[in-house]
């Protein structure tokens, strides 16, 4: 997942970084409290009627793309779409460690798979229905799966592509069907998926927004500022990127699993768009907000770090921040040049424009610490000015004009304009091209705006090596043309792919060869050089002081229905 998060700098924030590692809230908190900082408590066993209503008030400079669960991969609205829609399963919906457990959600139990572990059988819950439609039946979960492919959703190509038929559908996305793929039994209520391979990571991608299912006379084009009736405890009511995203209650919800889906608290989520960052942290210090999305100015740090200690949650991440360099464009269709600026980059200096080492560390490697498969090695340790100029004399390209194109938050600014400086310092032409957050994923990954190198993020979608190095540096993962081409730098190497593939088929039987494989994989991409990493982050919740509950999903981030706001 790509994101924009806030964060934290200096020393004032030292011993939130050193304490406040949250999973949960304390369930014990009066209404209206703040969650402590350094709670890790587990979530409450059931729904506490006496925290329900009021409305939510989140901030954000803009909207964070479509609301299409199909085609966004950004964070922002991955976090909102957890109250929103639903899969057959789901990441238990709490906070700390048993985030990552898988849970049954639409369907009525784990899959029954069999034992060539090829196909998965789920039998499909009675009586959960759409917002404002109808119950969810088997040919909703066809329909859904087949408009993945139909609308070219970002991971059609990867994360799904082992479904039977589905090769033929992301050549042909209009004339998808998964006829022998995903086959429904209406006489049982059950559906069957069907692979060509067996796929150990494959019941975690159905847990994933881009598996959501949704009504099957939904359209198959990105649906965009339009709501899309979910099945989820909120519905859309009103989205302007610019403006607003409003949230109510989804009149059709009744719980049906509080692991997979909980009742909200909240009445409404108002997410509000236009207020700069400074002006959102000011609103939520005088109680006007309730959250904070965007980077939190430096500024303000050392008044949060201290005065507002209690109301500041940070968490570690499975993510980096890295620059995709486009491998068929010049001057970084040449790997001397690739090179020469993973050579040049000082990444102590891009951690202190993040927030310095409390809330970030350099990162050597594509795949972060904790992620299985990581090795520690470090190719690039140190800047080397001198290295660097001598391999892009080598590679040709010398006094080539490069435009460093990143997204209007100060952070990512602060970042380019580093980035640009060290390329001229290099001997490159370079110039910052500036874009709105709202627009800027989705234009970096289509290669027809032919962007040289950008800055950007990647929040594990959950805890694999091939959640990172398949779906960013895979062949399947370039989609030319498409705004939804999450192998940003367009790099294929089949070499490597076969390797990947040879990777994710070991994992099945021998974990610790696979995670081996992994590593050494993660070293020759680093050594090619499509995409240079930058540094691996933390995350900082700044919540108002009448939110109670908080609780961090190692998913999808901090639980927004969970928490209380009467």
């Amino acid at each position: 997942m790509k994101r924009n998060l806030p964060i934290a700098a200096g020393a004032a924030l030292l011993a939130l970084s050193v304490s406040a590692c949250s999973g949960a809230s304390s369930p014990a908190e009066p209404a209206g409290s703040a969650g402590t900082a350094g709670s890790s408590q587990a979530s409450p066993a059931g729904f506490q009627e006496q925290h329900k209503g009021g409305t939510l008030r989140l901030q954000a400079k803009s909207g964070d793309g479509t609301l299409d669960p199909h085609i966004n991969y950004s964070n922002g609205n991955w976090q909102i779409f957890q109250a929103m829609y639903d899969g057959l399963l789901a990441f238990k919906k709490v906070g700390g460690e048993a985030s990552y457990d898988l849970v049954p959600d639409l369907a009525e139990a784990m899959p029954q798979v069999s034992p060539d572990g090829k196909s998965y059988t789920f039998t499909l819950r009675k009586g959960v229905k759409f917002a404002g439609g109808g119950e969810v039946t088997a040919d909703d979960v066809v329909a859904s799966f087949e408009r993945i492919y139909k609308v070219s959703g970002p991971t059609s190509g990867t994360f799904y592509a082992g479904i039977v038929g589905a090769a033929a559908c992301v050549k042909k996305p209009k004339e998808c069907t998964l006829d022998k793929g995903v086959v429904a039994d209406k006489a049982k209520n059950t559906v069957t998926i069907n692979l060509v391979e067996p796929d150990s990571e494959f019941p975690l991608k159905l847990a994933l927004p881009h598996a959501a299912v949704l009504p099957k006379d939904t359209p198959d084009k990105d649906q965009g500022t339009k709501p899309i009736g979910g099945t989820g405890p909120y519905m859309a009511v009103s989205y302007d990127p610019n403006k607003e995203l409003k949230l109510v209650r989804n009149p059709d919800f009744t719980e049906w699993s509080r692991e997979a889906q909980p009742q909200g608290y909240p009445d409404e989520i108002v997410y509000s768009y236009g207020l700069t960052a400074e002006a959102a942290v000011t609103a939520v210090q005088n109680g006007q907000a309730d959250w904070v999305f965007d980077p939190l100015p430096a500024d303000r740090l050392s008044e949060i770090g201290t005065k507002y200690a209690s109301q500041a949650h940070v968490n570690q991440l499975s993510a980096f921040w890295y620059l995709p360099l486009n491998t068929n464009l010049a001057p970084f269709d040449k790997p001397e040049a690739r090179q020469a600026l993973n050579w040049a980059i000082d990444r102590q200096a891009v951690v202190k424009m993040f927030g310095g080492a409390n809330v970030a560390q350099p990162a050597c490697t594509l795949l972060p610490p904790g992620i299985p498969g990581h090795a520690d090695f470090c190719d690039f340790p140190q800047p080397d000015l001198a290295k660097a100029k001598d391999l892009v004399q080598q590679s040709g390209t010398a006094g080539q004009e490069v435009a460093v194109v990143v997204s209007d938050d100060e952070v990512s600014k602060q970042i380019g304009e580093y980035v640009r400086s060290t390329l001229e310092q290099i001997g490159y032409q370079a110039k910052l091209k500036v874009i709105s957050t709202n627009i800027h994923f989705t234009y970096i990954q289509n290669d027809k705006n032919k962007v040289q190198v950008s800055v950007s993020q990647w929040y594990a979608d959950y805890p694999a090596a091939s959640d990172f190095l398949h779906v960013l540096l895979s062949c399947a993962s370039f989609r030319p043309g498409s705004d939804s081409s999450i192998n940003i730098s367009g790099y294929c190497d089949k070499d490597i792919d076969a390797r990947m593939a040879e990777a994710m088929t070991l994992d099945r039987t021998d974990k610790d060869a696979a995670n081996a494989k992994w590593g050494e994989i993660d070293r020759d991409l680093t050594k090619a050089s499509p995409i240079i990493p930058l540094f691996t982050p933390k995350q900082v919740d700044f919540v108002s002081s009448r939110v109670g509950n908080y609780q961090f999903h190692k998913q999808f981030f901090m639980l927004v229905s969970q928490l209380w706001v009467k």
